[in-house]
């Protein structure tokens, strides 16, 4: 059996940070297990090539949630990324931290160190966006990011429209407050994707003591009754050579909210009734494994639009030759775009003190049932989802196959507050897409139409159409021991098992108003950090 010091499983966005911070040390080897391949593919660099990759079974998991009363009957696709960079690599690239308040009350649940005061050091330490607020912005970090430079008429008259209705412009949603209305920021350079293994893991491949691994399937970890010793895992699949490697000082858990509570079931770690189910002996009672399962849920409204060109129309047939040769050569056009383009955040009620809702908007539409396709005739859409849902689910393993993929069922709209908050949100976006800055190209509502107007409708309608936002967290809870929920401490270690921890969105003991891919770049810098025992840095720096 070979050992290393730490043995990292997935190379996702937390994993390649951790890569590229556990091998400074170069006293300490450090392995990566990654269950997919490399990241060699175009579409994963191109940014309009999520389109692509949203559904392509050679860099996604392409899980699919359980059918759900939330969601009309409906099994919702769940794409998760597996190759190097994870979600980073196929993701909307969008850059959003949350707001402070999200972090102080992951400190208020008992999880010492991780106020907004003391994590902010590690979001600007990622960062590399030289023109932002130092007190707020990091300037010289491995990832760029960029603001959207690229204009619309359509994002411009939708943008007004908000300021009209008295939603301000926000230049900085990640600096000093996030309320308000903004073009996106992205992680991109030069029409280039640059995901957490572009800026983190391959820059540092040539280091001797980080061995990386691809197409290995981590399928278990080795116990020595209490404590994580190894992992065995598959290289090429279901029937390639079973594999075992050990780990000296740490096992490193980094496969997301999906993977890592499925590979503590699968080990024998979690509630021991459903173990039991799942034909697996129970080897650590820990109850919370799998369960806390958030998302946000995010209905889209659809319009037509006259008078105007939208994206629709500039990505078929001689067009769509166009924009390719247009990023062939300069790396510009609609192909260097993202999903999305604007954000709003603001409040579904006067009386709220902060912003709970999030909106999107895009000059451009998807047809209905067909993943990653645009319509034919000219639309726009705006998407609209509650910051910090209070539903909540599980992902559980179904059998002691590790190769067959979790039950997931975040359990979408099962709290009235949800709903509630929703049906705000969804009545602000009608106003905003009514505006008179938008009048001009505003054509009609397609979807779901003007006849749609009571409560009841709205929400039937968001349970028919509404969707995943790609943001599942919660699965290997942070909290102290005492309380059942929980799986992690406050140092990222699992209750009850010496050498091991979970370093990625599965830790998030409540969910932050934002996309989690900066948020668990962040964890991954703090636990870099708290592994090789370095005291953290001052506020500010």
């Amino acid at each position: 059996m070979e050992e290393f010091d730490y043995v990292i499983v997935g190379a996702g966005s937390a994993g390649c940070v951790l890569a590229n911070r556990l091998s400074a040390d170069p006293d300490a080897t450090v392995c990566v297990l990654e269950a997919g391949g490399r990241d060699w593919h175009p579409y994963v660099h191109m940014p309009a090539g999520f389109m692509k990759t949203y559904s392509m079974k050679s860099v996604n998991w392409c899980y699919e949630m359980e059918a759900s009363e939330g969601t009309a009957g409906r099994r919702i696709f769940a794409p998760r990324g597996k190759t190097l960079g994870g979600s980073s690599s196929i993701n909307g690239l969008v850059w959003n931290r949350g707001q402070a308040a999200d972090f102080d009350h992951w400190a208020q649940r008992g999880n010492r160190g991780w106020g907004y005061s003391d994590i902010l050091p590690y979001f600007k330490r990622i960062e590399s966006r030289p023109d932002g607020d130092p007190n707020y912005r990091g300037g010289d970090g491995p990832l760029p990011v960029k603001d959207l430079d690229w204009r619309h008429p359509l994002t411009e008259a939708f943008v007004e429209g908000c300021v009209q209705y008295g939603i301000p412009r926000n230049p900085d949603y990640n600096g000093e407050r996030q309320e308000g209305v903004s073009y996106v920021q992205r992680n991109a350079r030069n029409g280039r994707r640059v995901s957490a293994a572009d800026a983190y893991l391959h820059p540092v491949r040539g280091r001797a003591n980080l061995d990386l691994r691809t197409n290995a399937h981590v399928t278990g970890l080795i116990l020595d009754g209490k404590k994580a010793t190894g992992v065995r895992y598959r290289r090429g699949g279901r029937t390639g050579a079973m594999t075992e490697v050990k780990a000296r000082r740490e096992v490193i858990l980094a496969g997301g909210t999906f993977n890592s509570p499925q590979l503590l079931q699968l080990s024998g770690i979690g509630d021991p009734e459903h173990l039991r189910q799942a034909g697996i002996e129970c080897r650590h009672e820990l109850p919370g494994v799998g369960q806390n399962l958030r998302d946000h849920f995010a209905p889209r409204m659809t319009y037509r639009v006259k008078n105007i060109e939208t994206l629709n129309e500039r990505t078929r047939g001689l067009k769509l030759v166009g924009e390719a040769l247009k990023y062939a050569t300069s790396r510009s056009g609609a192909l260097a775009l993202s999903p999305t383009l604007v954000y709003v955040f603001w409040r579904s009620h006067p009386a709220v003190e902060q912003s709970d809702l999030q909106m999107t908007f895009t000059p451009a539409s998807y047809a209905e049932g067909v993943q990653g396709q645009l319509e034919k005739e000219p639309g726009m859409t705006v998407a609209t989802w509650q910051q910090r849902p209070d539903s909540s689910g599980h992902c559980l393993i179904q059998s002691a196959d590790p190769f067959q993929q979790p039950l997931i069922d975040p359990k979408y709209l099962s709290v009235d507050s949800d709903a509630q908050t929703l049906l705000g949100g969804l009545r602000l976006a009608r106003s905003l897409m009514r505006s008179a800055p938008l009048a001009p190209f505003y054509d009609h509502e397609a979807y779901p139409g003007d006849d749609i107007q009571s409560d009841d409708e709205m929400l039937a309608m968001a349970r028919e159409r509404g969707t995943t936002t790609f943001h599942p967290m919660g699965t290997c809870r942070m909290g102290p021991e005492t309380d059942p929920s929980t799986v992690v401490s406050d140092e990222l270690k699992v209750h009850g098992i010496q050498g091991l921890r979970v370093v990625d969105a599965s830790v998030m003991p409540s969910m932050l108003s934002a996309n989690l891919n900066a948020g668990t770049m962040m964890i991954a810098e703090k636990a870099s950090d708290m592994i090789r025992g370095i005291v953290p840095a001052e506020h500010g720096t």
